[in-house]
């Protein structure tokens, strides 16, 4: 099974940072508000960045080397995908 580190813009501009095994699944629960606190206020939000690692231990490392990452380095991940 894949595993995904994902990166969400929210209506607010700010980033949120997760994992999951099914990312089109996850950001549908981001906006309609049962996915975590933190989207809940901030949506609509959408995925901007999306990440394959190989199992849960990859993805829970790299989601918080994501999200100690200042912005800007977030946003030339962001930038690198296109």
């Amino acid at each position: 099974m894949p595993f995904f580190c994902y990166l969400l813009e929210c209506a607010d501009g700010t980033f949120y940072t997760g994992w999951t095994t099914d990312p089109a699944r996850r950001e549908k629960q981001h906006n309609a508000g049962t996915g975590a606190r933190y989207t809940r206020p901030r949506r609509p939000v959408r995925m901007v960045y999306i990440e394959e690692v190989p199992d849960k231990i990859s993805a829970l490392k790299r989601e918080l080397a994501i999200k100690r990452m200042p912005r800007a380095r977030k946003q030339n991940l962001i930038n690198s995908q296109d």
